[in-house]
C-alpha cells in the first residue's frame, strides 16, 4: 500500500469543540497562552499551568471525535496512513487511528522535570506535589513555546517515505512543524484541508488546496484519494 502522510493543526479537532489560542487573539480558554505555554509561565505559577492543563484534560472525556477524525482512520483500509499531528488531545486514537506521532505532547501523559525520558499515562488531575519516583515534581507532557520538539527527527524520516500528504487544519505557521512538508519527495501530491488556507511557501510538490472545514474537507480528500488508486 501507499504510505500516506497527514499533518494535523488546531483545526483538525475545532468541530469536537477544542478551542485553540489563535481563535481569540492570543487567548487559550481565557488564558494569555504564554503565562500557561512556556516554561518562563510553568517557573512564575505552576499551580495556574497544573488547573489549566486538569481542565484540559477533564475536557477530553466531554468531547468526541468529529466525522474528519472517522474518515482519516477508515483510510488505513487503503493506505499506511502516519498521522503527525501538533494537537495534545487524544480524538486521532478515539477514531481508531492507528499511528499517530504527536509532536507537541499529550494531554494524557506527564513527564518528570528533571527527567524528559521518565514519562507516565496521566488521566486524572495533576497536582502539586505529584512527584517521579525519584522525589521530582511531575509536569505536563507538552511541548511549550520555546521548547525543542523531540519528535521533529522521527517526524521528517515520516514525511520523507511519503506517497501523498493531506494537511488539515493548520496555519503553517508554527515552526518547526509547518517545514515538515518540504521534506517531502519532488513527485509527492500535497492536499491542504482548511476553511482559510494559508500560503505555503517555496513548495516544489504538486499542491491541491480543499478550503472546506476537517469533516467536509476530508470526505473530499478521501474520494480524491481513492480515485487516484483506481
Amino acid at each position: 500500500m501507499k504510505n500516506l502522510v497527514v499533518l494535523t493543526g488546531a483545526g483538525m479537532s475545532t468541530e469536537s469543540g477544542i478551542k485553540t489560542f489563535r481563535d481569540a487573539d492570543g487567548l487559550w480558554e481565557g488564558h494569555d497562552v504564554m503565562e500557561v505555554a512556556s516554561p518562563e509561565g510553568w517557573y512564575k505559577n505552576p499551580e495556574l499551568v497544573l488547573d489549566f492543563y486538569n481542565k484540559r484534560r477533564q475536557q477530553l472525556h466531554e468531547v468526541t471525535p468529529n466525522q474528519g477524525h472517522f474518515l482519516l482512520a477508515e483510510l488505513e483500509a487503503f493506505f499506511n496512513v502516519s498521522i503527525i499531528t501538533q494537537n495534545v488531545d487524544n480524538l486521532h486514537e478515539k477514531a481508531g487511528s492507528s499511528s499517530i506521532l504527536h509532536l507537541h505532547g499529550e494531554l494524557t501523559k506527564v513527564r518528570s522535570t528533571k527527567n524528559e525520558n521518565y514519562i507516565l499515562d496521566w488521566t486524572s488531575d495533576l497536582n502539586w506535589g505529584d512527584t517521579d519516583n525519584h522525589g521530582n515534581q511531575l509536569r505536563p507532557h507538552i511541548v511549550w513555546f520555546g521548547e525543542a520538539v523531540p519528535a521533529i527527527e522521527e517526524a521528517i524520516t515520516i514525511v520523507e517515505k511519503a506517497d501523498f500528504i493531506a494537511i488539515i487544519g493548520t496555519s503553517m505557521q508554527v515552526y518547526p512543524a509547518a517545514g515538515l512538508v518540504h521534506y517531502a519527495k519532488p513527485n509527492c501530491p500535497i492536499f491542504y484541508v482548511d476553511p482559510k488556507p494559508a500560503t505555503i511557501h517555496q513548495l516544489n510538490q504538486p499542491l491541491e488546496v480543499i478550503p472546506k472545514g476537517a469533516s467536509e474537507g476530508v470526505a473530499l480528500l478521501k474520494n480524491k484519494l481513492l480515485a487516484i488508486l483506481k
